[in-house]
Order: C-alpha cells, then structure tokens, then sequence
C-alpha cells in the first residue's frame, strides 16, 4: 500500500483543532483498512442487482475489520437502530479492547450508494468517521437540508437562510467569477426540481446525481472534481459523515433536520436534540479531532473502484483525512486474497 499527500495544501477556514491523543496517529491509516475491506466486499456484488446482498457485504467485512483494531468504539451513526440492523446499528460496540481500549465513536455507511453499486453506476463508497468519545452528533435518521463549499473561502460565504441565488453570488464573488462559472452538485431528486431550476435560471453548471450524497459533498474538497457547492436535502446521517470530511480540510458547511410528521420529531428527541430549528455548522456535527477515510467501491468523480486483477490481485483506491492536522492522505492499495 502506497500513501500519497493531497494534491493541493488545503485552506483552512476554522481554528485548527488540537491533536487528540485518543486519535492515535496509527488510527489513521487503520481506518484505510477499515473502508478497504468494506469496499472489496460490496465490490464483489458490483452489477449483480442485489442491494441487499452488497450492502451486507460490505456490513460484515467492516464489522469484522473494526474488531481487529485495538480501540473500544461505539457506532453513533451506523446502519440503523438494534432492531432495524443486526449488525453496526447505532449503540453497537466494536473494537479488540471493549472497558480498556481508547473510547472512540464512529459515523459509518459500509455501502454508500446500494443502489449504484447493484447497477454497476459511479461514485459507490465505503465511508466513516471517527472522533474521540461525545465528537459526532447522534443524527437521527432523518431529512437534513445541506449546503456545501470546500476550502478557502471567507466565513459564512454560504448561508442556509439565503437564497439559492444569493448564495451562488456570494461563492462566486469570492472566487473571482461569475454566479455561470459555478457548478453545484445535486441529488436527482423530484424534490429538488426548484433548486435545480433556479440554478440553471442562473447558468449554473448542475452535476445530477442519482445517490449518494456523502460523495457529492466531499466532491467540494477537490478541485479536480470541477464541483463548486453541494446544494440539497439528503440524509442527515450522511451529513455528518461528509461535516467530518470538511472539517479536516477546512470547508463550510451547513446543515438543518426536516420533519415529515410528528415520529420523527419523538425520534430526533429521543437522541437529545430539543432545538427542531438548529442550523447544525461543521463543529456542531463533528467536534474536536477527528478522522475521516473513504475507499471507492465504483469508479468515481474523487475516487476509483476496486478493480480485480489476475492472480488474486485486487486494487483500491481511498482518501483519508484528520482535522488536527489538516492532513490529506491518498492511498492506493494493492490486496491478495488469502489463499
């Protein structure tokens, strides 16, 4: 396994967070093997039609791969509650070290994007979180409202209470172009045809995609992507998720839950958020130090899938990034099947 440094320094907009002895240094690429192995095992299933089949896959290789690591972790967002998930639902421990190792808690999507993955689209990932004990909010599994910039902008250049077209000006005017040169990057969702329909009143570049919207907010970390802002709502589990990713890089996000009925309101209460209203910033979802890895599962805008080679080979393809160090790491993995 080859590790490369990022590309391009990363611009950081917020006060540096302080080093968390509990983020051990060695953590970091430990979590790479963690979404690695998820990543091989969804990418088996790549194709097949099975959603459900991928996605275990991926639950289980992770699952199994957490284990192994000296740590006493607790997953705060996973695939659900106990009853809904039997394996990394939300409140479940993982680790070698349960009651002596390190209390580490984890936001995690074995399989971002099932769907992708069973019709062999792009952009399928294996993503987590990890940050000390209390770092990560206990989203519920709700809708979030989400907007998106990636480094080097002022402060509160984006602002949920804006409107679409003021906040295309304002990313626009502090990159020295115009509100046309912009691109936004967009879920294909019936729900977003008024947002999309504004941006393109504006000559916005729209990127539509139809899943996976961890990917489509980390998008705004790399320029190499050509995607300027994530605008949208999506799920707000994956917002933390892609909150951990911004905060390591230093881009700006903001995020608001949506209620459809009164249950999920109980079911936001029940994960102690009194405040329905909240506009949720980047430290909000993930504080202090933290760490975030990502593997591709299939090719994509930031990241190639696994590839299957002759003899057993097989390729990966993964970033890993943390907040105290604004590190940005690029890895390539070359993995052989035990024999």
């Amino acid at each position: 396994m080859t590790t490369s440094p990022a590309a391009r320094p990363a611009a950081r907009s917020a006060e540096k967070p302080n080093a968390s002895q509990v983020l051990d240094r060695v953590l970091v690429l430990e979590m790479v093997r963690v979404t690695e192995a998820a990543a091989i095992g969804a990418a088996r299933l790549i194709g097949r039609g099975d959603e459900k089949a991928a996605d275990a896959a991926a639950v289980e290789a992770m699952r199994a791969a957490f284990n192994e690591l000296y740590m006493d972790g607790t997953v705060v967002i996973g695939e659900g509650e106990r009853d809904e998930a039997p394996m990394l639902y939300i409140g479940e421990k993982v680790g070698s070290a349960p009651g002596t190792g390190p209390r580490i808690d984890i936001a995690l999507d074995p399989l971002e994007g099932t769907t992708i993955t069973a019709k062999a689209g792009p952009d399928a990932l294996a993503v987590l979180a990890v940050a000390e004990e209390g770092g990560l909010l206990n989203a519920p599994d709700v809708y979030m409202e989400k907007l998106a910039v990636g480094p080097g902008y002022p402060e509160g250049v984006i602002d949920l209470d804006r409107t679409v077209a003021e906040n295309v000006q304002a990313v626009a005017q502090a990159k020295g172009v115009e509100p046309s040169d912009i691109v936004v990057c967009v879920l294909d969702r019936a729900r977003h045809e008024g947002i999309i329909a504004q941006l393109r009143a504006l000559g916005c570049g729209v990127r539509l995609i139809p899943d996976g919207d961890v990917a489509g907010v980390i998008a705004v970390t790399n320029e190499d992507t050509g995607i300027d802002m994530y605008m949208g709502t999506g799920g707000a589990p994956e917002g933390v998720l892609a909150a951990a990713a911004l905060r390591c890089v230093g881009g700006q996000f903001k995020g608001r839950l949506l209620f459809r009925n009164e249950d999920e309101k109980a079911r936001a209460r029940k994960w102690g958020i009194t405040d329905l209203n909240k506009i949720y910033d980047l430290a909000d979802l993930a504080k202090g130090d933290c760490i975030f890895a990502a593997t591709g599962v299939t090719d994509g805008s930031l990241l190639d899938g696994v590839k299957f080679r002759k003899n057993g080979i097989m390729t990966t393809d993964s970033v890993v990034m943390r907040a105290s160090s604004g590190t940005v790491r690029w890895v390539k993995g070359e993995h052989r099947r035990q024999r």
